[in-house]
Order: structure tokens, then C-alpha cells, then sequence
């Protein structure tokens, strides 16, 4: 059986920072996750070497939280990591409101390592702003 660490890699952790005199690094489904994360809030263009780079997850921070949206969302997160993450086989992405806060979609990513059969899964949270903009404001709308 082959380490992970060889297969998957090392890389700088994010946000960058020190550890024991020098760079903190991560590895293993750390590093594939922050991976993941980095390409979710990368916009693409932004990284003017890797114009294809990241997701387009901002062009629903205002389109609401209805069943079309949600399922456009979980779209938008499989194609994304599908283009970006090579290491990864996206298995399912769910896009659900969270039931305390409505400015809040859980995006739950099932995910296994290529060429591994042990399923993974991460929630990235994603803030958006909700079709009632009264919720949004935190005022009460009256509904008892």
C-alpha cells in the first residue's frame, strides 16, 4: 500500500503561516479539501495564469434559495472541482439552507480520493441572501 503523503502531495497551509521556524504545510485530505475550498471562493479569471481556476459561486450570493438555485449551485460546485481538482472524484453535491440561518446553504461535497474507494465528505458554507430581503434584514415579518 502506498502513503498518502506520496500520492496526494504537500503543499503551504492556507491561510499562510509558520510552524517550528518555518511555512506550515498540510498534506493528505487536508491539503485536498483546502484544495477544495481555495477553488470555491476563487473566482474565475482571478488567477491570471489559471484563467479557468475556481467557481462561479458569486453569481448566486443574490439568487435566493429556491429548489432551482440550490440545484444550479450543486452543479456549479461538481464542475468546478471537476476541472480544478484532478485528485478527486466528486461523488454527489448537496445544496440545502441551513434551518437557523437563512442567509446560510450548507454545500455538502462527497468526494473520494482517485483511484480510492473510501468516500469522503466536506461542507463548504455558502452565504447568500435570502428571496424574502425582510429575513435579510433581521426583521420580523409578522409570521407567528
Amino acid at each position: 500500500m502506498y502513503d498518502d503523503h506520496d500520492h496526494i502531495g504537500t503543499g503551504w497551509a492556507f491561510p499562510l503561516s509558520t510552524r517550528g521556524g518555518g511555512i506550515a504545510t498540510v498534506s493528505g485530505r487536508k491539503l485536498i479539501e483546502q484544495s477544495m475550498k481555495l477553488i470555491l471562493t476563487t473566482y474565475p479569471g482571478e488567477r491570471p495564469m489559471l484563467p479557468r481556476f475556481g467557481s462561479r459561486l458569486r453569481d448566486y450570493v443574490f439568487a435566493g434559495t429556491d429548489p432551482d438555485t440550490l440545484d444550479e449551485l450543486a452543479r456549479e460546485v461538481a464542475s468546478s472541482l471537476d476541472i480544478c481538482e484532478p485528485r478527486v472524484v466528486v461523488r454527489a453535491v448537496r445544496a440545502v439552507p441551513d434551518a437557523r440561518n437563512p442567509m446560510l446553504v450548507n454545500i455538502s461535497i462527497t468526494y473520494a480520493r482517485r483511484g480510492s474507494k473510501d468516500p469522503r465528505t466536506m461542507v463548504f458554507p455558502f452565504y447568500s441572501l435570502p428571496n424574502d430581503p425582510t429575513v435579510a434584514q433581521g426583521q420580523d415579518t409578522g409570521a407567528e
